[in-house]
């Protein structure tokens, strides 16, 4: 039995992951920004689940729950930072104070719920984080360039995160999904005040009065559920999970253009070295 703080469990990839652990037999902090919405979560196991408020961009509210996770069951051996939202904008159209909040809560809540359980996991030389990308970081779509931007710097600190606490017994795990049947493209989905018509055929395609993608995603959120568990139990958890077929056709496609057009320039690149 481990304990379980998982980030954003009111809907989505977070209530079914919760639901999951919770069904394992897990002791689970299941956190929402409106406690309230897990309440039902709490009354599934109210001797292993713990009902906690949380904005992660709120430092008192990130201290306050891992303090609170700890009082109750001892400490946090599995963190999962999945809050987190979408913006669809062309990168001329980002509202500065929409790009800033979208790192705050994708970049900077992620760091703050990591430091707030390190000094407990270093202690027990024990503990997994789990960081839940998308393969819009591989992709990189047109629209969501700074949702885009956002998980990939959750990537590029993963990954040294990784090295820096493998030696202590601790795994990082980086989970990129692909599209997936919750509220994402949906209630949770936002998208900048200004339009440029320039961009009509591009990002405009893809803001949310012209989505049709939600509800109809192939990925099922209680099988990524599952799949993460068992990441995570594995003796050895990987240090990078995509989730979902589209997701692996997705990073196969981008990765063999990628070698593709590396081999086309490769004279140019070399020819930078000192002779």
């Amino acid at each position: 039995m481990s304990t379980w703080l998982i980030t954003g469990c009111s809907t989505g990839l977070g209530r079914a992951l919760a639901w999951k652990a919770i069904a394992s037999g897990h002791h689970v902090v299941a956190t929402a920004r409106d406690a309230t919405t897990v309440a039902d979560l709490v009354a599934l196991a109210p001797d292993r689940v713990l009902a906690v408020a949380l904005d992660v961009t709120v430092p008192e509210q990130v201290t306050s729950a891992v303090a609170q996770a700890e009082d109750r069951f001892g400490g946090v051996d599995v963190l999962v930072n999945n809050a987190g939202y979408g913006y669809r904008a062309a990168v001329e159209e980002g509202d500065d104070a929409d790009v800033r909040a979208l790192f705050e809560t994708h970049f900077f809540g992620t760091i703050a719920m990591i430091k707030a359980v390190l000094p407990g996991m270093r202690a027990r030389r024990s503990g997994a984080i789990v960081n839940v990308s998308s393969i819009g970081a591989q992709r990189t779509p047109v629209g969501s360039g700074y949702y885009s931007a956002a998980k990939a710097a959750v990537e590029g600190m993963s990954g040294s995160l990784r090295g820096e606490l493998e030696p202590l017994g601790i795994s990082v795990t980086i989970v990129e999904p692909g599209g997936f049947r919750t509220d994402f493209a949906g209630r949770s989905l936002t998208q900048s005040s200004t339009t440029i018509a320039d961009y009509a055929d591009t990002a405009g395609k893809r803001r949310k009065e012209h989505d049709t993608a939600h509800g109809t995603q192939a990925g099922d959120p209680d099988k990524a559920a599952a799949a993460i568990i068992e990441a995570v139990e594995a003796d050895s958890p990987p240090a990078f999970l995509l989730l979902g077929t589209d997701a692996l056709t997705t990073y196969r496609s981008v990765a063999e253009a990628r070698t593709a057009e590396i081999a086309d320039w490769e004279k140019l690149t070399v020819s930078t070295d000192f002779d």
